[in-house]
């Protein structure tokens, strides 16, 4: 949550994104996509550059459901800027040219496989397991010129992950809690481990591995040699533990 908030304070305009990924649609992954979206088409001139959103089933109806008219959740407030006089001025002042365009939202529904690939860089799509069958997951490889990293989202170990992640450069995994609390309970159907990142990281023969989603737990200060002592013994490259805005340097 709170990812336009987060972007601003990191310095980066949602006015430069034209693409967003999502690895799947659990509310803690998109509350924030509609303050997203809408920011960005009031901010953005002209208004009509398309945002191209990619993901799993249901991106495609989670896109209509924000701004399609007229029954999309915030139809209402782009429909009230498109047409009030009063938002006109504002438009025009930042450099808009009436009329104004509604947003445009291009939902991409992915499977597995390569997706998007330019001069600069190629984005390839496995299978992660986490909420299925009532939800889809997807993990990503971003492979460029500067390296390649692997996001695997929410995920609990498994092969097309570790295979997504082999020879990679860096691997952000989602880490939720230690072995010790999580190991043979329910929470194995769903989520990582440290350990299980760990293994995962080096199953894959990564450089670096990135812990995320890390569990309130985790994130007391107390815990800090307890998990850097389960992440290690499985692991011998480089960890780094995330933050909130925190920029990680490539391996």
């Amino acid at each position: 949550p709170a990812t336009t908030h987060k972007l601003a304070k990191a310095g980066v305009s949602v006015t430069d994104i034209h693409k967003v990924i999502f690895t799947h649609h659990h509310f803690d992954h998109d509350s924030d996509f509609p303050t997203f979206v809408l920011s960005r088409w009031d901010q953005l001139v002209p208004t009509d550059i398309p945002l191209d959103v990619y993901g799993p089933t249901p991106t495609a109806k989670f896109c209509r459901g924000i701004v399609d008219e007229p029954d999309g959740l915030f139809a209402h407030d782009w429909i009230a800027r498109v047409n009030h006089p009063g938002s006109w001025v504002t438009f025009v002042d930042r450099g808009g040219v009436l009329p104004r365009a509604k947003p445009v939202l291009v939902p991409h529904e992915i499977g597995v496989g390569t997706f998007l690939e330019t001069d600069e860089y190629k984005i390839t799509a496995a299978h992660a397991e986490h909420v299925q069958p009532y939800l889809d997951s997807l993990a990503y490889r971003v492979d460029s010129d500067g390296g390649s990293v692997v996001i695997t989202g929410d995920t609990r170990p498994c092969d097309t992950v570790t295979e997504l992640a082999r020879g990679a450069d860096s691997l952000m995994m989602m880490c939720w809690e230690s072995h010790d609390h999580v190991g043979g309970t329910d929470h194995d159907l769903a989520t990582c481990s440290i350990l299980g990142a760990a293994e995962t990281a080096a199953a894959a023969g990564v450089k670096q591995l990135v812990m995320v989603h890390i569990g309130a737990r985790l994130r007391n200060p107390e815990m800090a040699e307890a998990r850097a002592r389960e992440a290690e013994a499985a692991f011998d490259g480089q960890i780094v533990w995330g933050e909130e805005l925190l920029k990680v340097p490539a391996p």
